[in-house]
């Protein structure tokens, strides 16, 4: 895991970090502050009851950490928390693949801080020697999350069609649409593509 990714673009100054212990305070703030505005789109595990803590949670996390499963990254603008980025459900061998999860403080929403984040996570996921060295990464979402979908679009991701019934989200399962990134989509890795395509928009 990277210690810190930062993006050096002027317009977008974000960077991401893992999340620790000592974030809770500030975490709990932002995430529970954007509650109502996050609460459509949260998916769960409907075997596993009960939401775990945030103790319980850094635990996990540090796991799939070390055996490679899954990553979680705080996203940080002029280091303060600002959302969260994540890569989860990681294959390796043939397949060399991961989904990727996103959110962002409703007060930030529109900067561009989801899709730089996406793009610092799926250059290091994909062309840094410390990363899993992926070549596909999935986003998934409801078919009425618009901002998801501009985040995808942003990204330059294609567009796979609909996975029926998915993911559990709101205590029932869901279809969800599919759009990928493939790491011979930008040589030059996603950050430089994005910022190509902000600057020009």
């Amino acid at each position: 895991m990277p210690e810190f990714i930062q993006s050096h673009s002027m317009r977008v100054p974000v960077s991401l970090r893992p999340l620790t212990s000592a974030d809770y305070d500030e975490w709990n703030e932002v995430r529970w502050r954007n509650d109502a505005w996050l609460k459509p789109w949260e998916s769960n595990d409907p075997m596993h009851g009960e939401s775990i803590s945030y103790k319980e949670w850094m635990r996990r996390l540090r796991r799939n950490e070390r055996d490679g499963s899954g990553a979680v990254f705080a996203i940080e603008h002029h280091g303060r928390i600002v959302g969260q980025v994540s890569l989860g459900a990681i294959c390796y061998g043939a397949m060399r693949s991961g989904v990727v999860g996103y959110w962002v403080d409703e007060r930030c929403a529109g900067r561009n801080y989801a899709p730089m984040a996406v793009a610092l996570m799926a250059d290091w996921a994909m062309f840094d020697a410390t990363g899993p060295r992926l070549h596909r990464m999935e986003i998934d979402m409801l078919p009425e999350n618009e901002r998801s979908r501009n985040v995808a679009i942003k990204l330059g991701a294609t567009y796979e069609g609909r996975r029926r019934a998915y993911m559990y989200v709101n205590g029932r399962w869901r279809d969800h649409e599919s759009y990928v990134l493939m790491a011979e989509d930008a040589p030059n890795g996603f950050t430089a593509r994005l910022m190509s395509s902000i600057l020009f928009s």
